[in-house]
């Protein structure tokens, strides 16, 4: 039997994938941290716009030079014919001493080269030469990493800034420069390097004698190794997106799978509450969460055990009549000469049926009753007015013999209460108290329904009152009487026309509204039931 009820509970669900990638949101958490810098990485390493500046730059750079140097040219290099003197023009780009990688040359206006500063440099660089030495990791991934963001994403990239330095051969660059113009381009050499190159007329007077073109290479190392420098930030800044994104998932996707497990548990069986002491501690909506939930689950662990002792309460109190029903039946059979006791034993069966329709009416009404309160809307009720009408439903039974009057007193002084609540459910606690007090007055008694104003701190509280003529409640019941199926009444009253449920259900009732019920005993005689409700 063990074996059986076993392999009914079923399976907790398997832990998907690792803590961390198993979790959506800890994926997500990753990803929305890592999109971010993977832009700032890609844009940083594409360096579009600074490369453009180093163009720009550069281009400047070379024009004041060439200016100089132009400058210098026409007045040392040219004769008066006009015409530029060779050997002076050769003379005076060696005297130039130009940056190692930027290239001067002189052009006659026919396009004949005349000067290469290249080859005609007679500088020698006498420092001893450092031992060769490989390049280390991070700039070889820096390198490379440069490298591919540029190939990659060249057909995307904005071109606008280096438009500033056209595009043009050098042939067209040279026809400019020999009409007298200023000539400024970038292209690309054999070797796929970058060229800002620039070609200003050298004049004599105002006749064009020569051309000077300079070049300059060293744009893409400049871009390089500027993106190279960028790299240790870029580490820095992918560790602390891996920590946060780490921190974020401990924080957030770890204990919301924790409480995913701890609910699984529940619904397989193989616990009964929430015990997260860790998480219910915390101080942010993790906390309130997980705090929620143990307090959800404890309510609904409650509500379970109470509709356990409910439904055991019922088969106990169903069973009295039935087995009183039964005992007499059989009986029936063994009198049916004594018409006396047979009469006496059909009033029992009958009195035992009104027993049973009364406990089964008030356990429907009951058990209905939860799933109404959540169903109908609330809403603002006058309560004056709203006591005051289900107290006059009862003026029509005052003109019965010895019928018990119910009467209604508003001790407000004109005050409009508002509470917010269901009429229809609010009107079952008014009758189930006017029908437990007239119970229990004696024939031709009186029923006193009294609504009063009294705060509690800055709230302000409807109270309603039903007081009877009765014998009064026991003091060590006056707490029991509002649990279900109670039914000790004193003698003299009927029995079996009362189940012992219409107390439990105003207290209900009364709860889901906010408000409190309490019974009490009259000094001049009878109880007194009292129900405060919130009002405005």
């Amino acid at each position: 039997m063990a074996e059986a009820r076993k392999k009914k509970i079923p399976r907790l669900p398997a832990s998907r994938g690792s803590v961390v990638f198993g979790s959506r949101i800890a994926r997500l958490i990753f990803a929305s941290n890592l999109a971010g810098l993977a832009i700032l990485i890609v844009g940083a390493m594409v360096l579009n716009e600074m490369r453009a500046g180093f163009v720009v730059s550069k281009k400047q750079d070379l024009v004041a030079q060439a200016q100089i140097f132009t400058s210098l040219l026409g007045e040392d290099a040219t004769t008066p014919q006009p015409a530029l003197d060779v050997e002076a023009a050769r003379q005076t780009i060696v005297r130039l001493n130009l940056p190692e990688r930027v290239r001067a040359r002189i052009y006659l206006p026919d396009g004949e080269m005349i000067g290469d500063s290249f080859y005609l440099s007679e500088r020698v660089d006498v420092d001893a030469l450092p031992p060769l030495r490989e390049p280390g990791r991070v700039a070889l991934w820096g390198r490379n990493l440069s490298e591919w963001a540029g190939n990659v994403l060249r057909p995307i990239m904005p071109r606008n800034s280096s438009d500033a330095v056209r595009t043009q051969t050098f042939e067209e660059e040279f026809e400019i420069a020999v009409r007298g113009g200023e000539a400024a381009s970038q292209r690309f050499s054999d070797r796929g390097q970058r060229i800002i190159s620039v070609s200003m007329p050298i004049q004599r007077v105002s006749a064009v004698v020569g051309v000077l073109s300079l070049e300059a290479s060293d744009i893409d190392e400049i871009v390089r190794a500027e993106r190279a420098a960028l790299i240790p930030f870029i580490g820095v800044a992918v560790l602390v997106a891996f920590i946060t994104s780490a921190l974020l998932t401990l924080g957030i996707a770890r204990p919301l799978r924790r409480l995913s497990l701890a609910a699984d548990r529940i619904r397989a069986g193989a616990s009964e509450r929430i015990e997260i002491p860790a998480l219910t501690s915390r101080k942010d909506e993790i906390g309130n969460l997980a705090t929620s939930l143990q307090g959800m689950t404890e309510a609904l662990i409650e509500r379970i055990q109470a509709n356990e002792q409910f439904a055991a309460d019922v088969a106990h109190e169903l069973k009295n009549p039935l087995t009183s029903i039964r005992s007499a039946v059989e009986t029936l059979d063994s009198v049916k000469g004594n018409a006396e006791l047979t009469e006496r034993l059909r009033a029992v069966i009958a009195q035992d049926v009104r027993r049973l329709d009364r406990l089964i009416t008030d356990i429907s009404n009951a058990s209905r009753l939860e799933a109404e309160m959540t169903r109908l809307p609330s809403e603002q009720i006058d309560i004056a007015r709203f006591v005051r009408d289900v107290v006059s439903t009862y003026d029509a039974l005052a003109h019965e013999e010895g019928a018990i009057t119910v009467h209604f007193h508003d001790a407000t002084m004109g005050g409009r209460l508002l509470v917010r609540g269901r009429e229809g459910p609010l009107g079952q606690v008014i009758r189930n108290l006017i029908d437990n007090a007239r119970s229990f007055s004696p024939p031709g008694g009186q029923v006193n329904v009294t609504l009063d104003q009294t705060n509690d701190g800055p709230q302000t509280i409807a109270r309603v009152k039903v007081e009877d003529q009765g014998p009064g409640v026991p003091e060590d019941k006056l707490e029991t009487i509002f649990n279900r199926f109670y039914t000790d009444r004193p003698k003299g009253t009927a029995f079996g026309n009362n189940s012992g449920l219409g107390l439990s259900i105003v207290r209900q009732i009364v709860a889901t509204h906010r408000g409190k019920v309490w019974a009490e005993n009259r000094a001049e005689g009878g109880a007194r039931f009292c129900v405060d409700l919130p009002a405005s």
